[in-house]
């Protein structure tokens, strides 16, 4: 048996999140779909970890397990084939037994990309906010969230997370053209967790409050508190690092 790491692209425009489901098109379903057809065998894909209905990924890693001798890079050119054109496999590598997608994941890093100008192209990859955002102010309340922080504040209130802390390596807001790029790195996220950090710190942007006032709802660990989530559409998982 081969253990078998996979790096997808997708557009989560169309998909009701990465996590099999009953009730919606997700994109581990479409992934083990394509590898049964291609390997004639069952298939059961991991995913690195669960993206929302509508959120994109540039670096999904995934793995799977497969008795197929089949090279890694001739069976990323097959299961492309037979995937919608939504989700491109951009490698399949083999890797030791012991690899855990999940569970070795030691860092991921979400970008976040909101357009100050109204956009036709770019409209479901981005969240429009047309009014003036300080951009200074936000990145004061990115560089409060570095380091290790009890998130409840910033989480869905059904999360099934046993706890809420984590640990931010890096956050930063920056302006790129027309668009404010929020990029962020811990070594977990909690389920709705940047989306809830972005439309919060929106809000300092926007002068509605205060970058004290982003700390003390932080601090309060009260989900309540904070603003309501950004829109699904701007939010990208990135990368994602081993050990």
């Amino acid at each position: 048996m081969r253990r078998m790491k996979a790096i997808v692209e997708y557009d989560g425009t169309g998909f009701s999140g990465w996590q099999s489901q009953s009730n919606g098109r997700t994109v581990q379903q479409e992934m083990e779909r394509a590898l049964r057809e291609l390997l004639q065998e069952e298939i059961t894909v991991t995913g690195s970890g669960r993206t929302d209905a509508g959120v994109h990924a540039r670096g999904q890693v995934c793995h799977f397990d497969t008795d197929n001798p089949m090279p890694g890079r001739m069976m990323m050119r097959g299961v492309n084939a037979l995937l919608p054109r939504d989700i491109v496999v951009r490698e399949i590598e083999e890797v030791p037994q012991e690899f855990h997608a999940r569970y070795g994941a030691m860092e991921r890093t979400y970008r976040y990309y909101i357009s100050q100008v109204p956009t036709a192209l770019e409209r479901k990859q981005r969240w429009y906010v047309g009014h003036p955002l300080d951009v200074a102010a936000m990145q004061r309340c990115a560089d409060a969230i570095i380091g290790e922080h009890d998130f409840g504040a910033f989480c869905r209130v059904d999360s099934s997370a046993k706890h809420f802390r984590c640990v931010v390596k890096a956050a930063t807001w920056q302006r790129s053209g027309t668009d404010v790029v929020f990029e962020i790195s811990a070594n977990r996220f909690l389920y709705g967790m940047v989306r809830a950090l972005v439309s919060t710190m929106v809000d300092v942007g926007r002068g509605k409050i205060s970058v004290e006032e982003f700390v003390d709802i932080l601090q309060s660990r009260q989900r309540s508190r904070a603003s309501s989530s950004a829109p699904p559409s701007g939010l990208f998982l990135e990368v994602v690092r081993y050990a």
